[in-house]
């Protein structure tokens, strides 16, 4: 990982709204270049999805398939925590099933999750992601399970 450099709790929190911005950017446009800017090459994330390569290029690719799935995938900050250079984030994502996820083929509903990211920032960007989705309650939006 790059040399750290000391950040206030107003640039880390800052930091941490580019990210879901350049995200939701990306996920808008199809293009996801814009998390080169907001993501650490070798940023790591200790949730990945089955299979998620490692570093950007994992994140990137995760991404890209959520948004086969869901098109109009859209992350929502609700709320800001930070000390030094983690920031707690309490989101909510809103889409429309529209594609296969994990073998559950598209059912056009719409969906909103929320979740809770832990985001760890250096010199601007992320470097290492941890979180918790509600999954079971997407699941059971999507009625593959009661």
């Amino acid at each position: 990982m790059t040399a750290t450099t000391r950040t206030s709790i107003g640039e880390t929190k800052a930091a941490a709204r580019r990210f879901y911005d350049a995200l939701n950017q990306a996920l808008a446009g199809g293009d996801l270049a814009p998390l080169d800017h907001v993501v650490a090459e070798d940023a790591v994330d200790h949730n990945p999805v089955p299979g998620m390569k490692p570093g950007l290029a994992g994140i990137k690719e995760s991404f890209a398939e959520g948004r086969v799935a869901f098109p109009d995938l859209r992350f929502t900050v609700e709320h800001l925590l930070a000390e030094g250079d983690q920031v707690a984030c309490r989101v909510t994502i809103r889409a429309t099933h529209r594609g296969d996820f994990r073998g559950i083929p598209a059912t056009g509903k719409p969906i909103t999750v929320g979740g809770i990211d832990i985001l760890r920032i250096v010199n601007g960007k992320l470097v290492e992601r941890g979180g918790e989705f509600d999954n079971l309650g997407l699941l059971q939006q999507l009625g593959a399970v009661p």
